[in-house]
């Protein structure tokens, strides 16, 4: 229980290739999207899936890693924060984001 303040652990498949950049100072950022799903039975006894997405954002060594070996679909588990920022549009509308930041990607399944 090293850390569970803002702790995030998420198992899923990715539904893009990583859009990665370097950006001005030198720091290289990944944005990646991850589908998780959950799937049981109603009320009525039929299956259901339910996919939620989530927007992860990986710094540094471990954008680099992402670049390198993941693509759309890889099977990944996820360990990091929930961050939540906002911005303004340019027709002055303000917007909510939230995202997870990774510190560790482990990649599942094969190849």
């Amino acid at each position: 229980m090293k850390n569970l303040r803002n702790s995030v652990q998420l198992i899923g498949n990715l539904g893009m290739d990583p859009e990665v950049k370097t950006l001005e100072s030198g720091k290289t950022v990944a944005r990646l999207s991850l589908a998780t799903s959950e799937r049981y039975k109603d009320q009525k006894g039929e299956k259901v899936e339910n996919t939620t997405w989530h927007t992860l954002v990986a710094w540094g060594k471990t954008a680099e890693i992402a670049e390198k070996f993941l693509k759309k679909g890889s099977e990944v588990a996820i360990e990091g924060k929930l961050s939540n920022r906002s911005y303004e549009t340019k027709e002055g509308e303000k917007k909510y984001i939230s995202e997870v930041i990774v510190n560790e990607i482990l990649m599942l399944g094969g190849k």
